[in-house]
């Protein structure tokens, strides 16, 4: 059973009727649901992911001290702590009462400044441009059970829809790195006979594809160890995902595998290129990313957010 359905389940077993039966006066202010950090909240668990913070228990969101007090929190606190320790076979550990630090009574405001600076989770440009994208992508995750009082999904719903000018900003720094480093860095390092570098620049070129093929998809690319997962689960994206798999899996040490890994590198670039025109990102012909890149660059219509560094978002 993954576990977000474990804590579901969990949660429609034992979270609500106590929530009904014991805080039904403030059952208005709250929210529940997982999410944050963690291979469960993406739906990434396995039996690997286990060995640490893997347990039956949920989230209880609620809003701040001026709408809801201590008082009332803690005892909410307490009431989350009774609940059964052990439930299909799995034991939550021993922790403070709250719950731990993923799942239990979480302030709505402490989560969201946890993971993207703001606890109100509103962004300002600045922050926009410098926030990662797997801070955001655990901001969103997971599953909200039930929103009574609607803050939590007000902000989770702001925080999906990333500006279209900083969209474009992110998306243009990394067409221009994949540009540099899968398209002009790879042979050079290969040419000269460092082997190693061209392996680190496949890495970044892998890297910055895959961030500008999540900012396409719409999704936010998670912390890396999970990136391919994501990729891979993205409709269409299956075969982008299989090439990059294919770049890093294989080594530089013959020309023929070399020559392959070069023509691999022009395949994905000349797609990207063709996805950005015919979305009109670009006005750009060819598949010479760097070129994309810059005229990506120049469909930001904030004149302060063009200006900035090609690569100030990446």
């Amino acid at each position: 059973m993954k576990g977000i359905e474990l804590s579901e389940k969990y949660f429609e077993e034992f979270g609500r009727p106590m929530l009904e039966k014991e805080f039904s006066d403030i059952l208005p202010l709250i929210a529940a649901g997982i999410a944050g950090s963690g291979s469960e909240c993406f739906g990434f668990d396995d039996e690997i992911s286990r060995d640490h913070d893997f347990e039956p228990g949920f989230c209880i969101f609620i809003p701040g001290e001026e709408t809801l007090d201590r008082k009332r929190a803690f005892e909410l606190e307490r009431a989350y702590s009774k609940l059964p320790k052990e439930f299909e076979g799995i034991r939550r550990p021993l922790v403070a009462p709250v719950g731990g630090s993923r799942h239990g009574v979480i302030r709505t405001a402490d989560f969201y400044l946890s993971e993207t600076g703001s606890g109100s989770g509103i962004l300002s440009v600045e922050e926009w441009l410098h926030i990662p994208d797997s801070a955001l992508a655990q901001a969103t995750n997971g599953k909200i059970f039930f929103d009574n009082y609607g803050e939590f999904t007000d902000i989770r719903n702001y925080l999906l829809k990333m500006p279209t000018d900083i969209l474009l900003k992110r998306l243009a720094g990394n067409i221009l790195l994949a540009a540099q480093s899968g398209q002009y860095n790879f042979s050079r390092c290969i040419a000269r006979g460092e082997k190693g570098a061209a392996q680190l620049a496949l890495t970044e070129f892998v890297t910055s594809v895959m961030k500008a093929a999540f900012l396409l998809s719409g999704r936010y690319m998670p912390y890396y160890k999970w990136s391919f997962r994501a990729l891979a689960e993205i409709p269409g994206r299956q075969r982008l995902c299989e090439d990059l798999t294919l770049l890093l899996n294989t080594g530089n040490a013959d020309s023929e595998t070399v020559g392959q890994k070069i023509n691999l590198i022009e395949s994905v670039c000349a797609s990207l290129a063709d996805e950005l025109r015919s979305r009109n990102l670009t006005s750009a012909d060819g598949n010479e990313l760097e070129k994309h890149a810059y005229s990506v660059n120049d469909k930001i219509g904030n004149v302060s957010v063009r200006n900035l560094h090609i690569l100030s978002a990446t």
